[in-house]
């Protein structure tokens, strides 16, 4: 596999004038939620990575189709003498923000910081045993067996300068989830095509074009400036919007869709996105915090997670809360994965068959229990709890809900402190061994992160591990299925959808709507 330097924004500029010459153009974008932090390797989290994307490059990008493109490096493929390393030929030219030469150094200084203990991304650099640069300008990865899929795992992966993260006593990972503050978590120093101006964390922050930016003359680079104001407030965001205050939101709420597409000088675009949701329960503690049950966990028995599954009515889910901007989803899989399947992507609402296995599994009378769902982060994220709750309650679940924004709500599944949960996961690699490596696999000090459901399986472990060196993409695909098999029998998630992508804005914005949710505004043209 070797990139190739075909970018989109080439023809689009063959008239266009230098970046300095143009007209300053201000983009004003908004959102739910914030950057939970500057540390591109502290948290794995998609409008973290979105931020970062504007300041930080990976090697390799997918542009707004959700194609590889070359970024910091312009190629790459397994080396022909050894099968367990890949080469990869970086970018002659490039330069950090403050002036700094990029090269090898800080590629093998980056990735290997991002698989510390501390980092939110190490899962996907489980395979690698090595990283040398043999010279300033080519990067050999070394693999524990052959990897195919390697760059998929990359493309979120930013580099830093080493240099500058050494001398400001940022080595160390930041401690998201143990409240730590850091340098790199203020502050930031990359080779994208905007530098950081200011930040104010949940109220603002200011980026400014990078002159001396390698692809300035590549991609449209209409914006110079970017003002990002997360508004968690749904009504307030599109009244943000409908006043001309902000020309860029992600998430109009679905309420509000035909008011926006109906207003002149608006437009809301649409495109299937890649994430699911879905709720966790905590099947491995041996008692829960949040239950009125003494001395058993409930969710440890496959009736009871079974029942719940059956519990929850999707396509009123779709209907009422989403007013049909989702996909009823019956596996933690979006379309767009290899792995996912039509088959295994079915649910359906049984009330009296999950009556009878709760009755099955002595929980007839019910139990209580507390569900922590974030209000912030996804689509109608908490009316979506609100749902479950209601639904839950129909088959004697009584349960409270706890709704706060992410950043106080994803350290409860990092630190495996809940007990039953939302989470939504997108699927950067297209790959399933992404959603095993960070869900299903037992936590340990390279996988299972964010798998706060307590569930163990060392056969499913050994397969989960087997997926980084298995270069018969057949054998591969049918161990992929074996796994979904178990998961989708031990019920280990309640998948509920698919998301829907509604980004609105002004119509001199021109935008694709990334099926990441990451707009990446190098590529934004400002009619």
């Amino acid at each position: 596999m070797t990139g190739t330097p075909g970018l989109v924004a080439v023809t689009l500029l063959a008239t266009t004038a230098l970046t300095t010459m143009a007209p300053a153009e201000t983009l004003r974008w908004a959102r739910a939620g914030d950057s939970l932090t500057l540390d591109p390797h502290a948290q794995n989290e998609g409008p973290t990575h979105t931020v970062a994307h504007q300041i930080y490059e990976p090697l390799l990008i997918r542009d707004m189709t959700g194609s590889f493109e070359p970024a910091l490096a312009t190629e790459w493929a397994p080396s022909p003498d050894d099968p367990n390393v890949w080469i990869f030929k970086l970018r002659e030219g490039v330069t950090f923000h403050d002036g700094a030469t990029f090269d090898a150094s800080d590629v093998v200084f980056s990735i290997n910081r991002a698989k510390t203990p501390d980092s939110d991304m190490k899962e996907l650099l489980t395979s690698v045993v090595e990283v040398r640069a043999p010279d300033p300008m080519t990067v050999e990865i070394v693999t524990d067996g052959p990897n195919p899929i390697l760059p998929s795992n990359l493309t979120n992966l930013f580099i830093m300068d080493e240099d500058w993260t050494v001398a400001n006593d940022a080595v160390k990972v930041q401690d998201y989830e143990g409240n730590e503050d850091t340098f790199a978590a203020r502050n930031a120093n990359g080779t994208g095509p905007y530098i950081l101006s200011s930040r104010e964390p949940d109220v603002r922050t200011v980026l400014t074009q990078f002159p001396d930016y390698w692809g300035k003359d590549l991609f449209p680079m209409d914006v110079t400036e970017i003002e990002y104001t997360p508004i968690q407030n749904a009504a307030t965001r599109v009244a943000a919007l409908l006043s001309g205050e902000v020309d860029l939101i992600q998430d109009v709420p679905v309420q509000d869709l035909a008011r926006v597409a109906g207003t002149d000088g608006l437009e809301v675009r649409t495109a299937p996105q890649n994430r699911v949701i879905f709720l966790g329960l905590n099947m491995g503690a041996d008692d829960l915090d949040s239950d009125n049950v003494e001395g058993v966990n409930p969710f440890a028995d496959a009736r009871v997670r079974q029942a719940m599954n059956l519990a929850i009515n999707r396509e009123a889910i779709q209907q009422v809360v989403m007013r049909g901007q989702s996909q009823p989803a019956g596996m933690i899989a979006p379309p767009f994965v290899n792995g996912w399947s039509e088959a295994l992507d079915q649910a359906s609402t049984d009330i009296p068959a999950a009556k009878a296995l709760m009755e099955e599994a002595g929980y007839g009378d019910g139990f209580t229990v507390q569900l922590d769902c974030p209000n912030d982060r996804y689509i109608n994220d908490e009316a979506i709890c609100q749902a479950a709750v209601g639904m839950m309650a129909q088959i004697g679940i009584d349960v409270a809900l706890d709704a706060k924004p992410k950043a106080q709500h994803f350290p409860l599944i990092s630190n495996k402190t809940t007990d039953f949960y939302m989470l939504g996961w997108g699927v950067p690699t297209y790959d399933s061994e992404y959603i095993f490596n960070f869900l299903v696999h037992t936590t340990d000090d390279e996988r299972g992160s964010w798998n706060a459901t307590g569930y163990s399986n060392a056969d499913l472990d050994a397969k989960i591990e087997s997926l980084a060196s298995e270069t018969d993409l057949s054998v591969r695909n049918a161990t992929i299925a074996e796994i979904w098999e178990v998961i989708q029998a031990e019920t280990l998630y309640l998948p509920i959808h698919h998301q829907v992508l509604n980004w609105g804005m002004s119509s001199k914005v021109g935008v694709l709507v990334d099926p990441e949710d990451q707009p990446k505004i190098k590529y934004i043209t400002m009619n």
